[in-house]
């Protein structure tokens, strides 16, 4: 499978001279936290030393990270930490304070006396937050002086991580605080070739890939976010085709709702896991096109196999015209996640496709009314 990839280009201006400002350098981390090992002192306070390797719990958190909401508490105390014995002139590598972007930067550091500068981005990864603001030039620059990082390692370089680039002025940072920034690899994993290397990346280290893999590792918050909304859609179709004259009917139900369930898995199997998997091979830039396309195939394949079995022509119109929109709308999702797009390519597509997923909506609806009322014979 081929990757996809991106090159990234170091802003100017990513040098700088030494200087700095004052603060509390001590960091907040709890003391029972598996990954602090002990403190270093430093002519602003104690900072917190830090494991490079990460336990069971810590690959326990990453994982739950990956695959649940857990994501959205999953972060450490910003300020500033120590890996092994670091010097007024060590490295300072700059990280967000969602745990897994910490937990991947420490792991990598092993060897290696530096300090890592933790900036308060609300839980959210280096590039996420480098678009949203909270990764940025204002909060770089209020952490130095609240760490009094300056007067810790005056003389070390602020190595960034390359994709938080978007968020950071260099030159602003170094005129209010006089330190130096270097943008580093975009994977941490090139850090112990790139500092090795004085600091210099090669254009594999600035490359974004995009391959099958990472698409794989992201594809469960793709499918997990959709299915918690399956029990109400399950819990309205079920409705819909059990209601009659007299009620619900439990038969009824089962029977005509069962073939819209396993379409509706269908779709979301669809845009959320075949899409990420065969980005690159599915047609057009837009994610609904994508979506769309990948929706209505296995949706047409599942009908085809016998799904709908007797049904009237109504509901298996309206089948046709739902689901492929359904798959359309979830693998939209998924473009926060990937290098094809950007904010405004992303509100430039919801503006479009909204009204076609509202109008589907609309449509299948109508559809299944007159499937309803003939069954019924009312009309």
């Amino acid at each position: 499978m081929p990757e996809i990839k991106l090159i990234l280009k170091t802003p100017s201006g990513a040098q700088g001279s030494a200087g700095g400002a004052g603060g509390a350098a001590c960091c907040c981390a709890p003391a029972q936290a598996e990954w602090i090992t002990g403190t270093v002192p430093t002519p602003a306070g104690p900072v917190c030393r830090v494991s490079t390797t990460l336990t069971r719990s810590d690959l326990w958190g990453n994982f739950k990270c990956r695959v649940s909401s857990f994501r959205d508490s999953y972060s450490v105390p910003p300020g500033l930490y120590a890996v092994g014995e670091p010097a007024e002139s060590s490295d300072i590598f700059v990280s967000a304070n969602y745990k897994f972007s910490f937990d991947t930067l420490r792991s990598r550091l092993s060897g290696l006396d530096a300090w890592i500068l933790v900036l308060d981005t609300k839980g959210i990864n280096v590039w996420c937050a480098a678009g949203k603001g909270t990764f940025g030039t204002a909060e770089l620059i209020e952490r130095i002086r609240a760490t009094g990082l300056a007067g810790v390692a005056g003389r070390g370089r602020l190595i960034l991580p390359q994709l938080g680039a978007p968020g950071v002025n260099a030159g602003e940072v170094r005129k209010k605080t006089g330190l130096r920034v270097c943008y580093g690899p975009v994977r941490a994993a090139d850090i112990p070739a790139y500092i090795k290397a004085g600091c210099k990346a090669t254009r594999q280290m600035r490359e974004v890939r995009f391959g099958l893999v990472d698409r794989l590792v992201l594809s469960p918050m793709e499918v997990l976010p959709a299915m918690k909304r399956y029990p109400l859609f399950a819990l309205v179709v079920l409705g819909v085709f059990g209601l009659g004259p007299k009620g619900i009917i439990f038969r009824d139900a089962v029977s005509g709702g069962l073939p819209f369930l396993l379409l509706g898995l269908l779709s979301v199997f669809a845009g959320a896991f075949l899409v990420p998997v065969l980005l690159p091979f599915i047609p057009f830039k837009s994610f609904a096109l994508k979506g769309w396309i990948t929706g209505a195939v296995v949706v047409l394949f599942g009908i085809k196999a016998g799904l709908l079995g007797r049904m009237g022509s109504a509901p298996v119109w309206a089948a046709c015209i739902f689901f492929p929109m359904a798959s359309s709308y979830i693998a939209l999702q998924f473009t926060g996640s990937t290098t094809f797009t950007c904010i405004s390519g992303v509100k430039k597509e919801l503006k479009v496709a909204l009204p076609f997923y509202i109008a589907s909506a609309a449509v299948s609806a109508a559809l299944l009314l007159v499937y309803k009322l003939f069954e019924w014979r009312v009309i």
